[in-house]
C-alpha cells in the first residue's frame, strides 16, 4: 500500500499554511498513521465483499481505496506534494461511501445507507467539499498563472457553488443511469438512488459541501494551487 505523500508545512510563497491537520491538532506522523489506518478498513471492507460475493460492495471499496492512492501517485510520477490532511480529506469520504454499502450486523446486516437516513447525505457533504475543493485549487493556480483572467474572491465564491451544483447534477444522472444498468446486469449496489425528494437533498448537501469549501478553500488549498501554477508557468 503507497505511502501518503509527505506533508507540507509552508505555500509556494513561504508563509504559514493553515492546514487541515494543524486544525485538528494531528502531528504529521499521525496523519499519515490515521490515512493508513483508514486505508486498511477500506482494503477490509473490499476483502469482505469480495468474501460476501457482493460485487457492489467489492467495486465500491476497490475505487474508493485507488482514488486514496491518487497523492501519492502523483507525487511519485510528477512531485506534486500534497498536505497529509489533505490526504485524509480524500480519504474520509472514501471510506464512508465504502462502508455505507457493507451490510452490518448491527444494522440486522443492512447497509448504513439504506438503515441510517442520514448516511448518504453524510457522504455527499464530504465529497462535495472535495469536489469544491478540487474546483477551487484549479481555478487559483490559473489566477496565479496568468494575468489574462483575475478571479476576485466573491467570482470565485459563486464559481465553486455553481461548479459543486453542476457537478453534483451529473453524479446525480451518472448514479441514476449506473442504477439501472446494475440492476439489469443483476449486479445491486454499485450506486442507488432512492427517489427525487433523495436527488434533492442531495443536491442541497452538496450546495453545502461547495460553501464550506468556498469558505474554507483559502486556508487549506493554498498550497496545492500554487504548486499547480508552479507546475503550468514551468
Amino acid at each position: 500500500m503507497a505511502t501518503p505523500p509527505r506533508t507540507r508545512h509552508t505555500t509556494a510563497g513561504g508563509g504559514i499554511d493553515v492546514t487541515i491537520r494543524e486544525r485538528l491538532r494531528l502531528g504529521p506522523e499521525r496523519t499519515v498513521l490515521l490515512v493508513r489506518l483508514l486505508q486498511l478498513v477500506i482494503l477490509a471492507i473490499l476483502v469482505a465483499g469480495l468474501w460476501l460475493k457482493s460485487l457492489g460492495v467489492a467495486i465500491n471499496a476497490a475505487i474508493g481505496l485507488l482514488v486514496t492512492q491518487l497523492p501519492a501517485f502523483f507525487e511519485r510520477r510528477y512531485q506534486f506534494t500534497m498536505d497529509a490532511g489533505l490526504v485524509l480529506w480524500i480519504t474520509v469520504p472514501m471510506l464512508l461511501h465504502a462502508l455505507g454499502t457493507l451490510p452490518l450486523p448491527g444494522l440486522d446486516f443492512m447497509t448504513p445507507y439504506r438503515a441510517v437516513w442520514w448516511w448518504d447525505h453524510m457522504t455527499h457533504l464530504f465529497s462535495s467539499s472535495l469536489v469544491a475543493g478540487v474546483g477551487y485549487a484549479t481555478a487559483r493556480a490559473l489566477d496565479v498563472h496568468t494575468d489574462a483572467v483575475t478571479f476576485p474572491p466573491k467570482f470565485m465564491f459563486a464559481y465553486l457553488l455553481l461548479f459543486m451544483m453542476a457537478f453534483g447534477v451529473i453524479w446525480e444522472l451518472l448514479e441514476f443511469y449506473v442504477s439501472v444498468a446494475s440492476r439489469l446486469l443483476g449486479i445491486p449496489g454499485i450506486l442507488t438512488q432512492y427517489g427525487i425528494d433523495d436527488t434533492i437533498l442531495d443536491l442541497v448537501y452538496d450546495m453545502v459541501g461547495g460553501l464550506l469549501a468556498a469558505v474554507f478553500g483559502t486556508a487549506h488549498l493554498t498550497g496545492v494551487s500554487d504548486e499547480l501554477a508552479e507546475r503550468l508557468s514551468a
